[in-house]
């Protein structure tokens, strides 16, 4: 990796060309759909919870695979294809031997998501409306969120924020806040991207700040497990035991899918906490972003 300029742990956004060169260099690589927000919304199906996806995909095959794929999932999805312009996008991740993963990110056509793909009436038939933060980077994008945001709120919904990676955070750190400032209900965070947002080396710093920015904001903090915070209450969620550590891809959008469902279902905010870590210690036991399992069957033997 490091001889391809690529940091550890963290995404790194390349273009298609450099796709291109890196995935001739992988050995026998293992393909499936995947995306922040569509991982997610993924992990609530498998809960049995009922979701729509708002994306962005070319009409090419990998356009129609993810199509295909999240559909097969009982997720709606009505987004329609883009003809013009960059092709689907696509993420080389690897996973190194202490599961951490590594991705080199092409946004592609995900980056022309505008005002024309939001449909209000759906975000307005939404408990919660869960937004992405890669997608801060373009203006079109911005100002998709920004419709989405106004038309939950609008109608009395609720809005949910991944901060998504450290490097995100780094690029658009005074937008991101008065994002959540304005506009989030929910946010979702790891350690590195709390400590960015507000730029300091102490999580209780962060955390002190966080209690008057949005109404709950969840800290996931690894092998530490997670913190949930809502005003003055300050929760700490452990993690829930793996057997073998195998892939940490999507452990933060199975995390948030667990989360999400023990909210939108009417549980409070700790077994909400407990729901989001067996998630997320599903997801990371085998390779790969989306759960392998059932998770409704899953839940079902953890809370038996």
């Amino acid at each position: 990796m490091e001889n391809q300029g690529i940091v550890k742990g963290v995404m790194t956004l390349i273009d298609a060309e450099s796709v291109e060169r890196l995935y001739t260099n992988l050995k026998n690589p293992i393909e499936c759909s995947g995306g922040s927000a569509a991982n997610t919304i993924a992990g609530i199906a498998s809960l049995g919870g009922e979701g729509a996806f708002v994306g962005k995909v070319f009409d090419d095959y990998f356009g129609k695979i993810f199509n295909q794929d999240i559909k097969s999932l009982g997720v709606t999805f009505n987004s329609l294809p883009a003809t013009a312009g960059p092709p689907t996008a696509t993420s080389i991740i690897l996973v190194t031997p202490d599961a951490e993963r590594t991705m080199m990110t092409f946004l592609g056509a995900c980056v022309n998501l505008g005002v024309l793909d939001i449909d209000e009436e759906l975000i307005e038939s939404s408990k919660i409306t869960y937004l992405e933060g890669y997608l801060w980077d373009r203006p079109s994008a911005k100002e998709a969120i920004l419709k989405a945001c106004y038309a939950a709120h609008k109608a009395g919904r609720k809005i949910s924020l991944s901060l998504s990676d450290p490097f995100c955070v780094d690029r658009h750190r005074n937008e991101f806040r008065d994002l959540i400032l304005q506009h989030v209900d929910i946010l979702f965070a790891n350690e590195e991207e709390i400590l960015s947002l507000y730029d300091t080396n102490h999580l209780k710093t962060a955390i002190n700040h966080i209690q008057a920015y949005c109404e709950i904001a969840v800290v996931t903090l690894g092998e530490k497990g997670s913190i949930v915070i809502s005003g003055e209450e300050i929760l700490q969620i452990d993690v829930e035991p793996v057997e073998k550590l195998i892939d940490t891809t999507g452990a933060g959008d199975a995390y948030a899918a667990g989360f999400l469902y023990g909210i939108t279902s009417g549980q409070n905010l700790s077994v909400s906490g407990r729901l989001g870590s067996i998630c997320a210690a599903e997801v990371v036991s085998h390779l790969g972003a989306r759960p392998e399992l059932s998770l409704k069957n899953v839940i079902r033997e953890k809370f038996s």
